[in-house]
């Protein structure tokens, strides 16, 4: 008899689609047994990297690479003035793949090299696809490969590393735009300057964007055109590998911002027509082409894609030791459309047809080898349209990742600050937003990523202040808006935080309210880094108002993330009152209230809570966090007793509730009362 996947037990709603849930459940299973030939495991399949592209053999050189279109191609480089030469001509051996073995003297750690692949009809320079540090000649600006041999290279202190991530607590950054100064930051700066501030922060997760190599800067490393190298532009692999070992032993897990979703269309440093063919890694036909990204789609039903994309996979986790990754654009690989003028208003959108078989069974299967090669791996995946199961376990009938992207939330937020009075602000809105998910699947919920900070936007903090940053941040400037957005920017982070069912996410510099947006150097900007990098010398002047969000973020964070398994305690609604715009709900012992009137404040406030005291342990109006001091946290609060309530072990918390504010109160464990 058929086993019930465990989707369709926990969603009722779904069992009409049952049978498509199902045959994709069994395309998976079915490519799994063709990909591992019946026995093995992905994992054993998926050493792609360790075949192809440059390794020792011995004292020796192998190098191969895959290009069933080539009829003939040479190693060129600085080793041989970049002419083609008989002693680097490749043969050509099995399944469209070419070899060629050197002795040690032929290549040393530093040559510079291509491949000149010539095909029926053409040639051209291509980096090698497995090409694994790759590097941009300053003058000239042209990319190459380059040999990474160094006699002693980078070992790992810490071996076995294993995230303590109950809640999941991420810091999302970018290496190059983490310096103070106007150019590109290195992965060294970062490991010495940085990463100290995101420990004290308490932020037990860093997820780096722009690791793979990418041609352009301004693309956030999302054009990505060889994607087994780290981006030179930040330093060398060392560099990476010391970075991420030092966030180890700090107690910080490490993401890696993974693009499969497409691929840069550049010929000669990405894959575009690498062996003069349209499709070796991509669509050769109408769907090559991303209609949005000016980009390359990956061709998900082929074989030796799969390979590439699995090994891609097993290669960052084994060779720099990521602990996971958070996939980008998943919506985009999930659709024939790529989610594109789609409402996805129903489940019906789901199920119709639609959807790219391929690639979700590429995606299932890259969870699954993933948490193969570990364990305790942590997978992300950035996805707007809602697809059931997508942050379900793929035995159950998901797709298998750890959690998704809460994306509704941050355009939440940006519309109500575009569009709401303060005083049309509901507390049932607001809960129902940050509380609306699939109560089998964990997600990120955030304020904003660095989304909601690209040129043309706004962040946060600059919706609330705007033009008032530059002139009224100083300590003891009393200016009103600069008040208000202090507040609200507090109470949204908090709030947001607060309700969390798996991890919560902030953007490198806007737990301290950064000003301005981002734009990477380009054209239009003359090529200026100003709005390229972060400004920590903000932060760290005692006499401007960015210290106190930042002093706010830190201990929010070390409250939330401090208490063990936070994600996983019941939601529970205590109180919420639109007319008053106040808000509560519980979890665990601790109560969160929140009073989002702008100018009414409450007396002896009345909030139906389990019966018991209660202490404050933590609230948005305290001076070091910008506020006025109303709340004191040493007032013991005792429950009043109502006969109509008591008998469901519940009283009223009396309590003072200042406008725009927040606070934390913890129920005594002494004095817990059996319901």
């Amino acid at each position: 008899m058929k086993k019930e996947l465990q989707i369709l037990k926990n969603d009722p709603w779904l069992e009409p689609f049952a049978q498509v849930i199902e045959g994709r459940h069994g395309d998976v299973e079915r490519k799994e047994q063709e990909l591992c030939n019946g026995g093995g495991t992905l994992s054993d399949f998926a050493n792609a990297h360790n075949f192809f592209g440059l390794h020792r053999d011995g004292q020796n050189w192998v190098f191969r690479e895959w290009a069933p279109n080539a009829t003939d191609i040479y190693l060129v480089g600085t080793f041989n003035d970049w002419k083609e030469t008989e002693d680097f001509r490749m043969k050509r051996i099995d399944n469209g793949a070419w070899e060629i073995h050197l002795d040690h003297d032929q290549m040393r750690h530093g040559d510079l090299y291509k491949l000149h692949v010539h095909w029926d009809g053409g040639d051209g320079e291509r980096i090698p696809a497995y090409a694994t540090r790759v590097v941009q000649d300053p003058e000239s600006l042209i990319f190459s490969a380059q040999v990474w041999a160094p006699e002693k290279s980078y070992k790992f202190k810490m071996k076995n590393f294993k995230p303590n991530v109950k809640p999941l607590m991420i810091y999302e950054c970018h290496i190059g735009m983490a310096t103070t100064e106007e150019r590109v930051g290195t992965y060294d700066e970062f490991r010495t300057n940085v990463l100290p501030r995101i420990q004290a922060d308490g932020y037990n997760a860093i997820q780096i964007m722009a690791i793979q190599e990418h041609p352009y800067y301004g693309s956030f490393g999302y054009h990505v055109s060889s994607f087994f190298a780290a981006s030179s532009r930040f330093g060398t692999p060392d560099d990476l590998k010391h970075l991420i070992d030092d966030a180890h032993c700090r107690g910080i897990a490490v993401i890696m911002d993974i693009v499969h979703s497409h691929a840069v269309k550049n010929e000669v440093e990405g894959l575009g027509r690498f062996d003069g063919s349209y499709d070796l890694y991509f669509y050769g036909d109408g769907r090559r082409e991303h209609p949005a990204w000016d980009s390359l789609c990956f061709d998900y039903g082929k074989n030796a894609v799969i390979h590439f994309l699995l090994s891609n996979c097993k290669f960052w986790l084994e060779e720099y030791k990521f602990d996971g990754f958070r996939f980008d654009g998943v919506t985009s690989m999930l659709y024939y459309s790529h989610g594109l003028g789609q409402a996805f208003g129903s489940y019906d959108d789901y199920y119709n047809g639609s959807q790219d078989t391929n690639a979700i069974t590429y995606l299932s299967l890259a969870n699954k080898l993933i948490h193969q090669v570990n364990p305790n791996a942590i997978t992300i995946a950035e996805e707007m349209s809602g697809m059931p199961g997508l942050a379900a376990k793929v035995d159950d009938g998901g797709i298998g990742f750890d959690y998704r992207m809460a994306m509704g939330i941050p355009d939440y937020w940006i519309k109500t600050l575009k569009e709401k009075k303060d005083e049309d602000w509901h507390p049932t809105a607001i809960f129902w937003e940050l509380t609306n998910r699939r109560a089998d699947e964990k997600t990120v919920s955030y304020a904003e990523s660095h989304d909601q900070a690209l040129v043309g936007d706004k962040t946060l903090i600059f919706w609330l202040i705007d033009a008032d940053m530059y002139w009224h941040m100083m300590v003891g400037d009393d200016n009103m808006t600069v008040a208000r957005g202090i507040a609200l920017h507090k109470m949204i982070r908090l709030v947001t935080c607060s309700t969390i069912n798996g991890a919560y996410l902030n953007f490198m510099g806007n737990e301290f309210g950064h000003p301005e947006w981002i734009d990477f150097p380009r054209e239009g900007n003359g090529w200026s880094y100003k709005y390229a990098r972060r400004q920590w010398d903000l932060v760290d002047r005692k006499d401007l108002k960015y210290q106190y969000l930042n002093n706010f973020d830190n201990d929010m964070i070390h409250l939330i993330g401090g208490t063990k398994d936070f994600q996983a305690t019941p939601v529970q609604k205590l109180w919420d009152k639109d007319d008053d715009q106040v808000l509560a709900f519980k979890r665990g012992d601790l109560v969160f209230i929140f009073n989002f009137s702008p100018s009414r404040s409450f007396t002896d406030y009345g909030i139906l809570a389990p019966i018991g005291e209660y202490d404050g342990v933590f609230d948005t109006d305290q001076p070091k966090y910008g506020g006025y001091g109303n709340i004191d946290e040493k007032v013991h609060h005792l429950t009043s007793d109502d006969p109509l309530y008591a008998p469901n072990g519940l009283g009223w918390l009396k309590l003072y509730l200042p406008a725009r504010s927040a606070q934390v109160l913890r129920l005594c464990p002494a004095k817990k009362t059996k319901k």
